[in-house]
């Protein structure tokens, strides 16, 4: 989207989200949020777990979420729809993020 309607709502669909699970919201965000990604057509979903130190990275085929895997430790994870870029997956859980 090369600018933000200043008129209306956004309309279009993202081509993947990230959410990180919350203690208080995680079953809303797996049970309500995730059909609703299905159900609008977003291809890919992360999902941070940061008190398990995981990302779940899913990718929407026939309508169903395909797991993908969980990352914990990688250092140069090459992840869709980001596969161009390593990310440096064990740096998230450090408190000062670099590791």
């Amino acid at each position: 989207m090369p600018a933000l309607p200043t008129d209306a709502a956004i309309d279009a669909v993202p081509d993947w989200v990230c959410e990180v699970l919350s203690p208080s919201t995680r079953a809303y965000q797996l049970l309500v949020k995730r059909r609703l990604y299905a159900r609008v057509g977003v291809p890919y979903l992360w999902e941070i777990d940061r008190e398990a130190q995981t990302l779940s990275v899913l990718r929407l085929e026939g309508g169903r979420w395909v797991d993908l895997g969980a990352y914990r430790d990688e250092e140069e994870a090459r992840l869709p729809p980001f596969e161009a870029a390593a990310i440096n997956v064990r740096a998230w859980w450090s408190d000062d993020g670099g590791g």
